[in-house]
């Protein structure tokens, strides 16, 4: 591979490549949300680009001979929604000394606080090479625009190490993660609780129980469009609730459930057969991981939360053999109900000289604070024998 014959350049929109291309760039362990069908579905229904604040910028290297070599999905950011590693002081202290943190360039999956691959490398290419060359294309891109700084959120533990040595400051995030021990069923997993945990949860079930809930546990591959219709109306109240607009559309739902249907878990509560609420499993059964993503009601019944977003998925994910099950962000009532903190981190790389080491001032202080945050929640955790995961 001729040095000469490789280019870096930056697509606006997702299509602009072939699907298989950017999918021959994801390892076996890249997840669901790298892939092509998930990605272009945002663009092309609208969740991002537009006036969204998340502008197209993804970087991809070519060789003029052996084709697309590597890829960083790539937005240029106008706020800081969506992306749950949260800087918003950073931009007031720029607003302060009349500077501007808006657009930044942010390297992440929309939406979506998940570990993974950021730094995409086709498995013919050389690794280190194509790496190099993203993460100078992004500090060049920063540089090149006048923008304030680039971050690259929940890359996997493999990339961090590169980032740092390019200069980016790393900074932890926790979450909280439920891991299967060989659990038999529900049963032999409370078990494995304190009791006072223990207690907690099936006083919760028996709450929900008696309101006479019964649920369907169905499928991407069996889900229809009023399935995926109700589901939507469900998520969209949880944002309504909130004063809040959602993030996805319907379409995209849509799109989502009927392009990666083996993706997906619908399980939707109901009531006198009147379907009342529901929740949303991203599964990646290859790898034995399910995401906890979305959940709504259109009735308030007490506990029901609870049940329906993590006692039903953990059923499920004991069934099918799932090792671990990420919750979603932040969320310590989670620890009540068996999940314990992991500890992640993303990576930022900030122009101005003067921010930067006040940035990275920052960032060792907030480093040593979550250090003792996370271990004072070690000493809470719900199970009987256990340790914090990093």
């Amino acid at each position: 591979m001729k040095q000469e014959a490789i280019q870096l350049r930056i697509i606006d929109a997702l299509s602009d490549i072939a699907e298989g291309d950017w999918n021959a760039l994801l390892a076996s362990n890249s997840g669901p949300f790298l892939k092509y069908a998930f990605l272009n579905a945002l663009e092309k229904t609208g969740c991002v680009g537009g006036n969204t604040g998340w502008q197209f910028a993804h970087l991809i290297v070519e060789d003029s001979n052996s084709g697309l070599l590597g890829a960083m999905p790539l937005y240029l950011k106008q706020h800081s929604y969506g992306e749950f590693v949260f800087d918003w002081a950073w931009a007031q202290a720029y607003e302060q000394n009349g500077m501007s943190y808006y657009p930044k360039a942010l390297s992440a999956i929309p939406f979506t606080p998940v570990r993974g691959p950021r730094l995409l490398v086709s498995p013919q290419a050389d690794k280190g090479a194509i790496q190099e060359i993203l993460i100078s294309g992004l500090k060049t891109l920063v540089t090149q625009n006048g923008l304030s700084s680039a971050h690259v959120l929940f890359p996997e533990n493999g990339e961090l190490g590169v980032l740092k040595q390019q200069g980016f400051m790393l900074r932890d995030s926790v979450q909280f993660h439920w891991h299967n021990q060989g659990y038999q069923d529900f049963e032999h997993y409370l078990a494995n609780l304190t009791m006072k945990r223990r207690k907690n949860i099936r006083r919760e079930r028996a709450a929900v129980e008696s309101q006479i809930i019964s649920y369907r546990h169905i499928s991407g591959e069996i889900a229809t469009a009023s399935d995926w219709n109700f589901f939507y109306r469900c998520y969209e109240n949880t944002y309504i609730e909130h004063r809040s607009s959602p993030y996805l559309t319907e379409d995209c739902i849509q799109i989502l459930g009927s392009s990666m249907p083996e993706n997906f878990h619908l399980i939707i509560a109901t009531q006198n057969e009147r379907p009342i609420a529901s929740s949303l499993l991203v599964v990646d059964k290859p790898n034995a991981k399910a995401y906890g993503r979305y959940w709504g009601a259109i009735e308030h019944i007490p506990c029901l939360h609870f049940e329906l977003a993590y006692y039903q998925a953990i059923e499920y994910c004991i069934k099918e053999g799932i090792q671990v099950f990420e919750g979603g962000a932040q969320g310590e009532h989670k620890m009540a109900r068996g999940f314990i903190p992991t500890t992640l981190q993303s990576a930022h790389w900030i122009e101005d000289a003067g921010f930067a080491n006040a940035v990275k001032r920052f960032l060792d202080r907030e480093h040593e604070g979550m250090a003792a945050y996370v271990d004072e929640l070690e000493q809470h955790i719900p199970l009987k024998s256990s340790k914090v995961l990093s």
